[in-house]
């Protein structure tokens, strides 16, 4: 008896991990398949002169694959200019990949420029400069 409620609770228990774990690695594999498509449809096919070498960073998509967030960096040009330029071609990127994927909803695109890589080069040199000055207080 102690065994049959047991095997129920565990299948009950595996059902529903099962069913928690298959969301987010689709969703994954949407943005995933998101960002190639971006990256190939940017560099082949956008031809607007505000967009310069662009890489996409990163896309976040929302639950219902309504919108998308996509993260990009920019290797020289105005990140202003470029992410509105972006933004502006967002239509035709989506247009893009609604013939590329194979999905009911194709999100609409929000581009966000990535500034984590500035970020990083900051955080460096100020701890740099810290250790720099802590050794020449040790001296």
């Amino acid at each position: 008896m102690k065994f049959a409620k047991w095997r129920v609770a565990f299948d009950e228990l595996k059902y529903t991990v099962r069913i928690k774990s298959k969301t987010p690695n689709r969703s994954f594999k949407v943005a995933d398949q998101i960002q190639r498509d971006l990256t190939e449809l940017i560099a082949r096919e956008l031809k607007d002169p505000r967009v310069g070498m662009v890489t996409i960073q990163g896309v976040e998509v929302t639950p219902d694959y309504a919108h998308a967030k996509v993260f990009f960096s920019l290797l020289a040009g105005d990140p202003k200019e470029c992410t509105e330029g972006l933004n502006q071609a967002a239509g035709f990127l989506r247009a893009g990949l609604f013939k590329r994927l194979h999905i009911h909803t194709v999100p609409t695109l929000h581009f966000v420029f990535d500034q984590t890589e500035e970020r990083a080069a900051d955080m460096n040199a100020l701890i740099a400069r810290a250790v720099a000055s802590r050794s020449k207080n040790e001296d």
